[in-house]
């Protein structure tokens, strides 16, 4: 049990001390990253999903219908099932637009 808790605290010392050495002012963002059946990487965050394709669009993607909200629209990042994506590679994967707009 003492070794559990030792390697835990280790840990999350290591975490604390790359986030203080994260450059003044800036704020460190822990995100997590996973891959979908079609091999879409999907990000919680949309500042990671920019470090993944930083020439790229980040769209909000529903992975329910596979349809995408770009920032600024009403369910941009908001639907119940969804991930911040690169959208050439939601396109890519057979995921489309919103038609509405919304």
């Amino acid at each position: 049990m003492q070794a559990l808790i030792l390697v835990v605290l280790l840990a999350v010392s290591a975490l604390a001390m790359s986030v203080a050495s994260a450059a003044p002012g800036s704020r460190a963002v822990v995100a997590t990253a996973s891959q979908s059946a079609a091999g879409l990487q999907l990000f919680a965050a949309d500042a990671a999903a920019q470090a993944h394709c930083p020439k790229d669009q980040v769209v909000w993607l529903n992975t329910k219908s596979g349809i995408y909200h770009e920032k600024g629209m009403r369910w941009y990042g908001k639907t119940k099932h969804g991930a911040y994506v690169c959208r050439k590679e939601a396109d890519a994967a057979g995921d489309r637009d919103t038609r509405n707009g919304q």
